[in-house]
C-alpha cells in the first residue's frame, strides 16, 4: 500500500496545536521530528513535492514538524485539499501563539519506505533503571534489564520521544505485580506492553486508529504476550460512550495518556470513572506552555499531583486520586 505523508512545519509553540488540528480533521496519529538537519535532508529527498523557496528559512532556529500518514486512497483526496485549507486559514487567524510557517508538504510513500526510515534512526534504547527497548531487527544484549522487543511500523511510539521515555520513566516506579493497566492512545502499545512486563497482570489498550491495533498485537505478541492478558480497542474514548462503557467495566490501577494536552484535559474528566481510588494516572505528550492547563484540569477532577518531569518543552505528570 501507498501512503500519502503529511509534513506541517510548526515551532515548540505551535506543536500542540497542530496536533489537535490533525485530530479535528481526522488524522490522529502524528510524529514530532526536531532538528534542522533531519528536517533539511527530509526536504531535499522530497523536493519536488513541495514549493517553498527558502529552505533557510523554512528550518530557521530548528524548529520542528509534525509529520502524520494517510492511506493514498481516491476517497482521501478530499482530505488532503481540506487539510491544506485549514492550515491556510490557521495561519490568518490571530491565536496567540508563534505557530511558525505552517507550510504543509504532502508526498507518497510505500510502507517499505516508512520501515526503513524507522530502521536507520531507531536502536536499542535503555530508559530509566529497568527497561530495555529494542527494535525486533536489533540484536541486544538485555544486561539485567527488562527486553521490550518492538515493531512501530505504521503507529506512534518507539521510546525515542521525550514524552514516551517519560512515560516509561513512571511506568517501572509505579506498575505493581497484579496491576491492571490501561493505555489510552496506544499507538505502537509500547506503554502497555511495557507494564505487562513491568508485571502488571492484565492490559487494555485504546487508539482511534485501526491500523494502531494490529500493530500493537503484533508488538505484543514479539514480547510473548496473548490476547489473553492483552487487549486492544479502537475508538474514540471522549465520544464513544458504548467505548467508554466497556473500559469502564473494570477499574485499573494505573491508567497512562501519552497524547496531546487537549485531550488530556478532556480524559480528566472520564479517568476518575476508570481509576481506582489510590491509582496512578500517567500522561504525557504535554508542551510546557500548557502544563497549567493540565494540573487545573487534574485539581477540578479530583487527582492529587505527586511529579512532573520536563524533557526539552515536553512534560509529563504523574497523579493519583483518593
Amino acid at each position: 500500500m501507498k501512503w500519502i505523508e503529511i509534513t506541517v512545519f510548526t515551532t515548540e509553540q505551535g506543536l500542540d496545536a497542530v496536533c489537535a488540528r490533525l485530530d479535528m480533521l481526522g488524522v490522529a496519529q502524528v510524529l514530532i521530528e526536531q532538528g534542522r538537519d533531519s528536517i533539511a535532508a527530509f526536504l531535499r529527498q522530497t523536493a519536488k513535492y513541495w514549493d517553498y523557496a527558502d529552505l533557510d528559512e523554512l528550518v530557521a532556529g530548528e524548529h520542528p514538524c509534525v509529520k502524520a500518514y494517510i492511506a493514498d486512497l481516491p476517497e482521501n483526496a478530499a482530505k488532503i485539499e481540506t487539510i491544506r485549507a485549514s492550515f491556510a486559514a490557521l495561519k490568518q487567524q490571530d491565536v496567540g501563539l508563534d505557530l511558525g510557517s505552517l507550510e504543509v508538504v504532502f508526498c507518497e510513500r510505500d510502507d517499505e519506505d516508512w520501515a526503513n526510515n524507522w530502521k536507520a534512526y531507531y536502536k536499542p534504547l535503555r530508559i530509566g533503571e529497568r527497561l530495555l527497548v529494542c527494535p525486533s531487527w536489533e540484536e541486544a544484549e538485555a544486561e539485567g534489564r527488562i527486553l521490550l522487543r518492538l515493531d512501530p511500523g505504521m503507529a506512534f511510539g518507539t521510546g525515542s520521544h521525550h514524552t514516551t521515555r517519560m512515560c516509561l520513566t513512571y511506568l517501572e516506579k509505579r506498575v505493581r505485580p497484579g496491576d491492571a493497566l490501561l493505555d489510552l492512545g496506544c499507538g505502537s502499545g509500547i506503554l502497555s506492553i511495557a507494564g505487562l512486563l513491568l508485571g502488571a497482570k492484565r492490559a487494555e489498550a485504546v487508539d482511534i486508529d485501526p491500523i494502531a491495533k494490529k500493530i500493537a498485537y503484533e508488538n505484543a505478541a514479539l514480547n510473548g504476550i496473548g490476547e489473553a492478558v492483552y487487549t486492544v480497542r479502537v475508538g474514540d474514548i471522549l465520544t464513544d460512550a458504548a467505548l467508554v462503557n466497556a473500559v469502564c467495566a473494570r477499574q485499573y490501577e494505573v491508567v497512562c495518556a501519552n497524547i496531546v494536552a487537549s485531550v488530556i484535559i478532556e480524559l480528566c474528566k472520564i479517568v476518575p470513572r476508570m481509576l481506582k481510588p489510590g491509582g496512578s494516572f500517567v500522561m504525557s505528550g504535554i508542551i510546557a506552555e500548557r502544563l497549567e492547563e493540565v494540573h487545573a484540569a487534574l485539581a477540578d477532577n479530583g487527582f492529587a499531583v505527586l511529579d512532573t518531569q520536563r524533557s526539552e518543552d515536553w512534560c509529563a505528570v504523574l497523579a493519583t486520586r483518593g
